[in-house]
């Protein structure tokens, strides 16, 4: 019977996660779930809605809900990770930082993406070393983003806990391909039975492959992807890099292959995704709050993550059931990609068993898209020394190696910015 603790409970994403679990429980025999938040007053919000969802279905589990980091983690035999530091206010500042400066305004990537790192990396790492103090042996499943530069950080500096990054794309665009390959091809696919094959850094990847039972049917997809591609006014990646790669680009690296296309989009702010997500989420917490709902708000979908609670309940259930599965994760390659730095965290197929995460081999990707990830994991690197030891000089390196930060020339007065706007959660830079 297990422990597992999830810190962030009070977040909308945690009813869902919680159905999750539920799906599982016959295989996954949780003892309890742990919700920890700082915000009490959110937490008894979702996590009392979470109480009736239970007891309505019967859970065979308890759902307790805590303040306390320490007495969440204590003997837990999984800690889940899914906090947003500096809450949505955090992220709206994130995203105008850049609309200020002509950059990208985003959570993930750019200067946004820096800034949640640098507020994140020290909170994960005061957790990995809880975990390796009151729940050794744990697993350690990292939902906060931007979630494979955290995980990259977890593999350097708390190399003694078993961690792993995780992701909701690759199985979205599993799930998405294989109803395509079904309603085109008249196939009866179980995604179960789908593999996807995709290797890169999170929201950096590149998808190449979808195998059923040996059958490798990424050559009709990508037909279907150009010609869609080619029938829209507007497509998400145009046809020539379509055809040229013959490989599907993440979403994310929209901001990387049109970045004039998505700052003119930008200019268009208000509303950001910020002030998207804030008013879906308040929406949500009404609808929680409604003492005779005990079902999933339809408007969840609203908020993104699709398909979140299973893969958490897969990876947990695949691990603890040694069941060497196949996902789709972030850890350290090891030299599964041949020819690619050994220490990289990389988004890219993993088995999952009760030994922990291991990278498969897989094939690297063409130098075009090699390029790209070297320069970015340097962003990363540089991020991670920057967000451990207050170290300006490696931040202001971090934004001259991303792809989308600021001229050079403007780097040190968009960090100094950047700095002093999150000052309350960077004590390490303001000695």
């Amino acid at each position: 019977m297990c422990k597992v603790s999830v810190i962030g409970g009070g977040s909308t994403y945690s009813p869902e996660l919680l159905s999750g679990f539920l799906s599982y429980q016959e295989s996954f025999p949780i003892r309890e779930l742990w919700l920890m938040d700082i915000d009490e007053a959110r937490l008894r919000l979702v996590g009392g809605f979470m109480q009736r969802i239970a007891k309505a279905q019967n859970a065979p589990f308890k759902i307790i809900l805590s303040t306390n980091q320490q007495e969440s983690i204590k003997d837990s035999s999984y800690v889940i990770t899914q906090m947003r530091v500096g809450k949505m206010e955090a992220r709206l500042q994130d995203e105008y930082l850049g609309h200020r400066y002509g950059l990208i305004g985003q959570e993930t990537t750019g200067v946004g993406g820096m800034a949640k790192a640098l507020r994140t990396i020290p909170v994960i790492l005061n957790i990995a070393n809880e975990i390796e103090q009151l729940a050794p042996g744990a697993l350690l499943v990292n939902f906060a983003n931007p979630a494979g530069l955290v995980t990259e950080a977890l593999f350097r500096c708390a190399p003694t806990i078993q961690s792993v990054g995780v992701c909701n794309a690759a199985i979205g665009i599993k799930m998405e391909m294989v109803a395509r390959l079904n309603k085109y091809l008249g196939l009866d696919i179980n995604p179960i039975d789908a593999q996807i094959n995709c290797l890169g850094l999170n929201h950096l990847t590149w998808f190449n492959g979808l195998e059923v039972h040996g059958v490798d049917y990424w050559p009709d997809i990508i037909l279907g992807l150009i010609q869609e591609a080619e029938q829209h006014e507007d497509p998400l990646f145009d046809v020539n890099t379509l055809a040229s790669l013959q490989l599907l680009p993440n979403y994310y690296l929209k901001y990387y292959y049109y970045p004039d296309k998505m700052l003119t989009e930008q200019s268009h702010w208000p509303p950001s995704r910020a002030e998207e997500v804030f008013k879906i989420e308040t929406d949500l917490l009404k609808q929680y709050q409604d003492q005779s709902r005990v079902d999933l708000p339809e408007d969840m979908m609203k908020r993104g993550g699709a398909y979140y609670s299973t893969v958490a309940a897969q990876l947990l259930n695949a691990h603890y059931n040694d069941l060497c599965q196949r996902q789709v994760l972030n850890a350290r390659h090891n030299g599964a990609v041949a020819g690619w730095d050994n220490d990289w965290v990389l988004e890219m197929p993993c088995e999952v068993s009760a030994k922990g995460i291991q990278p498969l081999p897989t094939k690297p990707l063409p130098l075009v898209c090699e390029g790209l990830i070297t320069q970015v994991k340097a962003y990363e690197i540089l991020t991670v020394e920057a967000a451990l030891n207050g170290n300006r000089d490696a931040a202001y390196h971090a934004l001259l190696a991303h792809p989308l930060g600021p001229p050079a020339d403007k780097i040190k007065i968009v960090l100094d910015e950047m700095l002093e706007i999150n000052r309350p959660y960077l004590p390490q830079f303001f000695p």
